[in-house]
């Protein structure tokens, strides 16, 4: 199996990260397709605030990721997808394809994407985790994503797992665990 699993806030790194793995793809011959979800309306490509980005081409399921002789998956924002496309994944790796995932891990309350736990549970080969600056106090050890509404902390109670669009609706900041305001 080789999975590789990014993860960590908002400003990690992550994107950074997938672009060093998954660049050198595009001066071989070696098939590879590179997804993100359509609910990510940020941005067209895999784009690290360094100025490195990464065609991608926009889904909203995973379904079918693999079909054809792909030999290496990319996918960004692995946790806009469901536990059902992390299934089409493990498919894909235990037929011998290589899969990279990056994205967020904790959402708005603190917990797991159910995505990504569903990703742990194919036991990944590798597992990088990136932390960031903390937006309120600058320490170096940011581990959460703060979703903001109008300025302020969400703090509204959603269904677990609910990954928020990134379209412009709500904004993010990177918080350590001692700034971060969870519901």
């Amino acid at each position: 199996m080789d999975l590789t699993v990014i993860l960590g806030p908002m400003k990690g790194g992550k994107s950074l990260e997938m672009i060093s793995l998954l660049s050198p793809l595009q001066h071989t011959g070696i098939p590879h397709r590179i997804y993100q979800s359509a609910r990510h309306g940020r941005d067209t490509a895999v784009t690290s605030r360094s100025g490195g980005s990464l065609e991608t081409v926009k889904v909203h399921t995973l379904a079918g990721a693999a079909d054809g002789d792909v030999e290496v998956i990319g996918v960004d924002e692995i946790h806009m997808f469901t536990v059902g496309d992390i299934a089409e994944l493990g498919v894909a790796v235990r037929r011998g394809v290589k899969v990279v995932v990056a994205g967020i891990d904790l959402d708005h309350r603190g917990q797991l994407f159910a995505p990504v736990r569903a990703l742990f549970e194919l036991a990944p080969e590798k597992v990088v985790y990136r932390r960031a600056v903390c937006d309120v106090c600058r320490s170096l050890d940011a581990t959460h994503t703060q979703v903001l509404e109008s300025g302020k902390p969400f703090i509204r109670e959603l269904a677990p797992s609910t990954a928020l669009p990134d379209d412009g609706t709500y904004s993010y900041e990177a918080r350590c665990r001692r700034c971060v305001v969870l519901p």
